[in-house]
């Protein structure tokens, strides 16, 4: 069996692996809407070039109809990234709600493990 203080370890580190998780999440997400804010501005700079803004004319710009492609999948892959952020928060709550819980196991072990009338540097208290 593990010690309590391997266990709290072990729920430490998950606890900040699923921070590192949900970070990098957040990161991807304003990365993304970044990008797709500058396609944006691209794909209406290439059109006011062409003076066609209509995506289904024949001489619409071939490089403003790639740049809505990505564009439309960066704005899908930031709606998939916001629900698995949803997930990777609620598992991270969760994660800490364990380590909290084991913390205060041990904390309330180790007051019971110290003998009645001496602190936890192995003093006895005065009594007066």
């Amino acid at each position: 069996m593990k010690t309590r203080g391997s266990l709290i370890r072990l729920k430490r580190f998950a606890a900040d692996e699923k921070s590192r998780n949900l970070t990098r999440i957040e990161t991807m997400i304003r990365e993304f809407s970044k990008d797709s804010a500058e396609l944006d501005r691209e794909i209406a700079a290439e059109e006011a070039r062409a003076g066609i803004t209509d995506p289904k004319h024949f001489a619409y710009p071939t490089y403003a109809k790639a740049a809505t492609q990505r564009r439309d999948n960066l704005r899908r892959s930031v709606e998939d990234l916001r629900l698995q952020l949803e997930e990777a928060r609620a598992e991270y709550e969760d994660a800490l709600a364990d380590l909290k819980k084991m913390e205060a196991l041990d904390e309330r072990e180790r007051t019971l493990e110290t003998p009645r009338g001496e602190t936890s540097n192995g003093f006895a208290m005065a009594r007066a």
